[in-house]
């Protein structure tokens, strides 16, 4: 298969992760005798440095004539500490998510054997936890409109608007995904305060019949939240609301013990794209300390649901858990034990998967 990949590194130590997943994806499509083409464009802190965009024009052509993205980070302190900054790297992310129409982001949440140690839950609660998040990603109140602030300053105003088709369409993926695992799906909403989150419950309601081997329950997503603390087995499919997503998934995430260990997909209309769910981290930009593994467990995503190549996509997987038995980490994880830089995880991992 040739697989054409464009590559957005962005900021902090997105290049440097990029690195790392490169190597992996060269090694897997050499093993398996795909054809592996990729450019780089720039989005972010770096791309408002270099053209005043956070997003130009030649990034999105870029992402639409590709198979599929990598992302790595976006954000700088510099635009993050200065709440009057007319142009934001997270703009830019907005935009592109909105260009693409990547509707659906997915976050798988999965503790490792060997890392249950790691959470800040206790082992019996997390062993064996595995479900995933679909965050609905091109609505509500990120996109809404208006939004602003008042001329004097002191008011300041965002709109949460959904539409049918925009609700329909990430709840038809969220039983896709059951479908092909324990066949359950939460849907989390506010259906007893907000409007909108009323929709999406009338909506769930109409769709849930369509799916009659799907278990369907509902929380309201404050009590999703404890639930995620209290009970994280008990989900399959979680689905929700952008700003809800986005603030659930980023909870679920911390209880595998580090947040450089999971990916995520942004699956859409046109180019679907694939990033870690961390952040730029600048302090340690440069320093070849961050974890890689989020970075790299994304390009097993790639492989899987862009391109339909499960094989590929378990190879790298089962590099990485032995990398994780090994003990070969980074400081975020090493516990005490042997720390290896980013780059050496990297090669390790790569090496892995040549050799087998």
């Amino acid at each position: 298969m040739k697989l054409n990949i464009a590559v957005l590194p962005g900021d902090g130590i997105g290049p440097e992760i990029m690195k790392q997943a490169l190597k992996v994806t060269e090694a897997i499509c050499s093993k398996f005798k795909h054809e592996f083409n990729y450019k780089e464009a720039i989005v972010g802190a770096n791309a408002i440095d270099a053209t005043g965009d956070p997003y130009p024009a030649q990034t999105h052509e870029l992402c639409m004539q590709s198979d599929a993205i990598l992302f790595g980070a976006i954000g700088d302190p510099k635009y993050d500490n200065d709440p009057n900054a007319k142009v934001r790297p997270e703009q830019g992310l907005l935009r592109m998510r909105k260009q693409l129409g990547l509707y659906g982001n997915i976050r798988p949440v999965m503790t490792f054997p060997s890392l249950l140690h790691k959470s800040p839950l206790r082992a019996d609660l997390v062993d064996g936890a595995d479900f995933v998040c679909i965050r609905e990603l091109t609505g509500g109140i990120y996109f809404g409109s208006p939004q602003g602030r008042s001329e004097d300053g002191n008011t300041a105003y965002d709109t949460s608007v959904y539409t049918r088709e925009e609700i329909e369409r990430v709840l038809h993926l969220a039983y896709k995904f059951a479908g092909q695992r324990r066949k359950k799906v939460t849907v989390v909403d506010k259906a007893n305060v907000i409007a909108t989150s009323r929709l999406w419950r009338q909506i769930a309601q109409e769709i849930a019949p369509q799916y009659p081997d799907i278990e369907t329950d509902y929380l309201f997503v404050d009590n999703a939240a404890m639930r995620i603390i209290q009970w994280p087995k008990s989900f399959d499919v979680m689905v929700t609301e952008n700003l809800f997503g986005d603030i659930l998934t980023d909870e679920a995430s911390v209880i595998t013990g580090s947040m450089g260990l999971l990916p995520s997909a942004s699956m859409g209309v046109h180019t679907s794209l694939f990033e870690p769910i961390h952040g730029s981290y600048p302090q340690a930009a440069g320093k070849d300390i961050a974890n890689p593994v989020a970075m790299i467990l994304s390009v097993a995503l790639m492989f899987e649901y862009a391109f339909n190549l499960t094989d590929e996509g378990a190879l790298i997987r089962e590099a990485v858990n032995a990398s994780l038995e090994e003990g070969v980490v980074t400081e975020d994880i090493a516990d005490g034990g042997t720390v290896y830089k980013m780059s050496e995880v990297g090669d390790w991992i790569t090496d892995y998967i040549k050799n087998r």
